[in-house]
């Protein structure tokens, strides 16, 4: 029998990818092996979306190369499907497949073992207009399950490169979306978490369908307890989506909204298709139909020709509007964007102090939305043991408001909806005491 191994680099959607791959080989009758251990096949899914991403994906096919230089060395992923050139160039890279194509993979493998020359299947990306069906029935030891609804972005945001690596909008057939969630429903996950390059887009390219209206059908699927948006653009938080939320009984009380700058002249630099009244606007009708809303955010810090003051208008807007996290990244310069051919590169020790501020702020915003739920009972969904103190008989979990909660349980109640009463709220865990499993027939409370 022959093995494979995997390493996955980058976002939740290349993960998806890296399961979906597996079932690939595991139908062809190989075994999954540990990346670091001896294997007949190596598959590393890239990651392009800073340079050094390319870089990292680099080291980890050299060190595939240098583990068994025997296997067959396979590349996929965003940054095989920007740079095959550059892939191919390493000694010991045999196959090059980018972001689409993926069930050729195996026939390539074939192929390869018979006439011993490389392979280079990247195409053009650009060109692709249909969505690539890759399934995933189940996931490696994951309690929440992602499921992809749809792949690339037409947005060319300055900083960018994803279109070049995945391509414009395609969305997934909404059958075959509500298949999978019924699969994985089958498979013992109680949440949902729906992904893709540009997630919030979905539909746009559809004649008589939208989010809200995958949102209403997925609503349907029995045994199905929680839905999570994994990021939505707030250009795309319609009337229809917030009253789809309003009225939903799954779809959760956390939403990770993109705000990337707090002020407009810098949105603008960075071609993103808002401006802070609308963002401000949009979060406001969003708590209304959610009260207790948690909203997550990313944020770029030094972007090219951010002054002090407008990264003041970015801190003001964060603090005024009180997200409940932040991902704070500093600007870094990616090959082949607009951004990084700008002027007036911010210098990294500016842009070093503005993240900390923004990361500090992030603390203080994240401690000040948990303490509102000291002493109540949250839904809480437990994923693994806490491997902080092993010997504590804690485990950690997220509630549906995307709270990390650690608190006393069993293997047992990994994957179970539990009510967990918080007796201490904190940044980044918050304590919490098993009250009990959740209800099978109750329904799913909106904390």
């Amino acid at each position: 029998m022959s093995s494979v191994a995997f390493h996955t680099l980058g976002c939740k959607v290349n993960h998806y990818e890296t399961e979906a791959i597996w079932q690939l080989f595991k139908e062809k009758g190989y075994e999954k092996t540990d990346f670091d251990k001896n294997s007949d096949v190596y598959v590393i899914n890239t990651c392009t979306v800073t340079n050094t991403g390319d870089k990292k994906s680099r080291q980890v096919i050299r060190r595939a190369v240098r583990k068994n230089p025997e296997a067959i060395v396979c590349v996929t992923g965003c940054y095989a499907q920007t740079s095959p050139a550059e892939i191919m160039n390493i000694p010991g890279v045999d196959i090059v497949v980018g972001t689409q194509d993926r069930e050729k993979m195996l026939s390539y493998i074939e192929q390869f073992k018979k006439e011993r020359q490389p392979i280079n299947g990247v195409g053009n990306i650009m060109k692709t207009r249909v969505y690539e069906e890759l399934d995933v029935p189940s996931f490696t030891d994951r309690t929440r399950a992602s499921l992809k609804i749809q792949e690339g972005c037409n947005n060319f945001c300055t900083f960018c490169i994803i279109p070049w690596a995945r391509g414009l909008l395609r969305s997934r057939e909404p059958d075959a979306v509500l298949a999978q969630a019924a699969q994985l429903v089958e498979a013992g996950y109680k949440e949902i978490v729906l992904t893709g390059i540009h997630t919030g887009g979905y539909g746009e390219d559809m004649k008589d369908y939208s989010l809200a209206k995958l949102l209403v059908d997925l609503e349907t699927i029995e045994g199905l307890k929680r839905i999570r948006i994994s990021s939505i653009e707030a250009s795309q938080i319609t009337d229809e989506v917030i009253n789809v939320i309003h009225q939903s009984e799954k779809i959760v009380n956390h939403l990770h909204i993109p705000l990337q700058a707090g002020s407009n002249t810098v949105l603008k630099r960075m071609r993103r298709k808002y401006t802070m009244e609308f963002f401000a606007e949009r979060l406001e009708k969003l708590k209304k139909a959610l009260p207790g809303l948690a909203v997550t955010s990313d944020v770029i810090v030094g972007f090219p020709g951010e002054t002090e003051e407008e990264f003041e208008e970015t801190f003001s807007f964060i603090a005024e509007h009180k997200f409940s996290e932040l991902h704070v990244f500093p600007y870094s310069k990616r090959t082949g964007t607009p951004a990084a051919r700008m002027q007036n590169q911010v210098d990294d020790e500016v842009k070093n102090k503005r993240v900390h501020r923004l990361i500090e702020l992030s603390t203080q915003l994240a401690k000040e939305y948990a303490s509102t739920y000291e002493g109540e009972v949250l839904d809480v969904i437990p994923e693994e043991k806490d491997k902080e103190n092993p010997g504590s008989g804690c485990y950690i979990g997220y509630s549906s408001n995307y709270m990390k909660v650690r608190f006393p349980a069993s293997d047992n109640l990994i994957g179970k909806i539990v009510k967990v009463k918080i007796t201490k709220s904190g940044y980044p865990y918050n304590e919490g005491d098993f009250v009990r499993v959740a209800d099978a027939h109750e329904k799913m409370m909106k904390v």
